[in-house]
């Protein structure tokens, strides 16, 4: 019999909460989403920008809820507690405190979610493995995944986020990380920060949770390295550990090749040279395996073990992943980076784009705002005229105001349209694009360029 997350006297010494359920009863998963409820699940009621799941409970229960987590109202299978995020909180805490696996916390401004994933791969390879899912990784994401936490879990991966300063610390301090991952600094959410040394120091809050004795992993190809450096020292980390393509690093790469759908790398440390191969395209892909490379070395999986579960990890839908729809002789070529976007990560998703062929047909890029820069927004959107001709589109659509600082700086002759929407872009593409095309979708989440890869998908696959 699979051993439960918690029983229900767990949860109550936990969070302090009381209730009419049976102390043994056990919970074996938790969900925030009434609509999405695993075995023996718990129902946490949190209040958020748009929803309270007060709201839900009912339906909670009925859809196979054992119990439900609220900061309010009474009844049966319900455990009341003064506030439900709190209590959240409470279970994430409890799930640490009896947590005798090697926990990670990734942060950074481009690829934490993507090297989070390779993170897991290698672990899984090694042993028993919790990581976050998609990218729960806020003030409600994090409580969540690490409530999750099983006992006999050997792992645990943890991404962290911020829009803002003093998010991280709060988080860091909830998952007191082994191994703390940085994977880069950029241009994101610049507006909350005002330089990029601020941003720096906001993700340098992760050092802060901190286990003693715990090492960070970061990157060294970005000016911030010595900010990052310095708060790391500040914070009493004595193992710190770099990688990257500079010179010096503890994990120095080598020797970078990309194609279309592979890279290729070598990855030197204490003079050992080890061959990287990845089933994915892309410079910045070859980082995000090498911080996965350093961190399984750190928590004692050999490092066979992680290049052979490397050279089998792929791409998530919304952060580069691959569709060939339509017939074999003429298919389109759909890359789908619809998730987010900052200067960084355009100009990394751009020159993986130069590397690829269309089918039989045009390459098209399709480029939503880069939200959340501030002042700086039109220059950073006008930098990227370089990577985007550099790209070898043939067909640009831009979305979003702020794109129209790149079709300025492109000229307008060159942008084949430029919509304020992607609802006002997809009817636009829909008569635009054939099969032998190969498309690139491109922009930070909130200008939702999702919707036109869900239009793309549904026009050209097959049934």
């Amino acid at each position: 019999m699979t051993q439960p997350l918690y029983t229900i006297a767990e949860i109550l010494a936990a969070t302090g909460g009381s209730t009419d359920l049976v102390p043994a009863t056990p919970i074996g998963s938790i969900s925030i989403d009434s609509r999405e409820l695993g075995p023996d699940a718990l129902f946490v009621a949190i209040k958020g920008d748009r929803f309270d799941g007060h709201d839900f409970v009912e339906q909670a229960l009925a859809n196979g809820a054992v119990a439900a987590l609220v900061s309010r109202g009474r009844g049966d299978r319900r455990i009341v507690v003064e506030n439900a995020l709190d209590g959240l909180r409470d279970l994430a805490r409890a799930a640490r405190a009896r947590s005798r696996a090697v926990i990670v916390g990734v942060t950074g401004s481009v690829g934490k979610t993507t090297t989070k994933e390779a993170i897991r791969v290698v672990f899984e390879a090694a042993g028993e493995t919790h990581a976050s899912i998609k990218s729960f990784n806020n003030h409600w994401g994090v409580p969540l995944m690490l409530a999750r936490l099983p006992g006999s879990a050997q792992f645990g991966v943890f991404e962290m986020g911020m829009s803002g300063p003093e998010e991280i610390r709060p988080l860091a301090q909830l998952v007191r990380p082994h191994i703390a991952v940085i994977t880069t600094v950029a241009a994101a959410h610049l507006e909350a920060f005002g330089s990029l040394d601020g941003i720096a120091r906001a993700k340098a809050e992760i050092f802060a949770g901190l286990e003693p004795g715990g090492t960070a992993v970061i990157n060294a190809d970005h000016p911030q390295l010595a900010v990052l450096l310095e708060e790391a020292r500040a914070a009493g980390v004595s193992n710190i550990v770099t990688y990257g393509e500079a010179r010096g690093t503890d994990w120095q790469t080598l020797d970078v090749e990309t194609a279309a759908d592979r890279s290729f790398a070598t990855i030197v440390h204490n003079d050992v040279r080890h061959s990287l191969v990845l089933n994915v395209p892309g410079r910045h892909m070859v980082a995000n395996a090498t911080a996965a490379l350093a961190v399984a070395y750190q928590a004692g999986v050999e490092i066979a073990v992680a290049l052979r579960a490397l050279a089998g990890f792929g791409l998530q839908a919304g952060r580069g992943l691959r569709q060939v729809l339509g017939p074999v002789d003429k298919p389109l070529l759909l890359i789908d980076e619809s998730y987010n976007a900052n200067t960084a990560s355009m100009k990394a998703a751009l020159d993986v784009f130069a590397t690829q062929v269309a089918p039989q047909g045009r390459k098209v890029v399709v480029l939503g705002d880069m939200l959340e820069l501030g002042a700086q927004s039109a220059a950073l959107h006008a930098s990227l005229a370089d990577a985007v001709r550099a790209s070898g589109a043939e067909q640009i659509y831009l979305v979003g105001e702020a794109m129209g600082a790149l079709a300025e700086a492109l000229g307008r002759d060159r942008v084949s349209a430029h919509t304020a929407t992607a609802s006002e872009m997809a009817p636009i593409l829909r008569n635009s694009l054939a099969y032998g095309d190969a498309v690139m979708v491109k922009g930070s989440n909130g200008v939702g360029l999702s919707t036109i890869v869900d239009h793309i998908v549904k026009q050209f696959a097959l049934n």
